[in-house]
């Protein structure tokens, strides 16, 4: 289907490409990078975001195939369900949504992260907002035999948040990752409805 940008959106769009400057991002890169500026105003996402090699071309075929995603909070989950639904009408799960007691000594994001985990090992992961989740995710990922099909780490504050970033570099997994303790929910939901847009092209 195709899908109409807001007149809005586009004149933002078009600040953002005069604005940005030099840049070594490709088409798909930077059609990613620009909404994550876009949802935040802030050109320095363009110095923190990585893609591992290979990570658009696999998040967009899972979306494709209509895999589960995955969100940390519900925050992320209301940030994308509209595209998701107009588009390819994947399932969405916000972890913590579906947990009352947290497991002993474990958040209730973590605790909710792990259990989405054991059902979809394959899904799509995003994380906006508890780097706890993200680095209970990267502790399973080294031993089990499904991966994720991406890991979106966008976690933001200043308690584990790097830490949890730099764990998950340290996977093989594909990722699309905020450096620093930048991030948040907003930026995490514009990396997947991003991709949402290229899998629909």
């Amino acid at each position: 289907m195709s899908l109409t940008i807001h007149p809005i959106m586009a004149q933002s769009f078009a600040v953002i490409d005069r604005e940005i400057g030099v840049h070594n991002f490709s088409p798909q890169e930077y059609a990613i990078v620009r909404r994550v500026i876009h949802s935040t105003a802030d050109f320095e996402f363009k110095d923190l975001i990585h893609f591992s090699p290979g990570a658009i071309n696999a998040g967009i075929a899972a979306i494709r195939r209509r895999v589960p995603i995955v969100t940390d909070v519900g925050m992320v989950k209301q940030g994308i369900v509209g595209l998701v639904e107009q588009t390819f009408a994947n399932p969405v799960i916000s972890a913590v949504e579906g947990i009352t007691e947290p497991l002993p000594g474990k958040t209730r994001t973590e605790t909710g992260l792990l259990k989405c985990w054991q059902e979809f090992p394959q899904g799509i992961f995003v994380f906006g907002n508890a780097p706890t989740a993200l680095l209970a995710l990267c502790q399973e990922i080294p031993q089990a035999s499904i991966s994720p099909a991406l890991v979106i780490g966008a976690p933001v504050g200043f308690i584990s948040v790097v830490e949890s970033k730099m764990t998950l570099a340290a996977t093989n997994v594909p990722q699309i990752r905020i450096e620093g303790r930048k991030g948040g929910s907003s930026v995490a939901a514009a990396i997947l409805n991003a991709l949402v847009c290229l899998a629909n092209e």
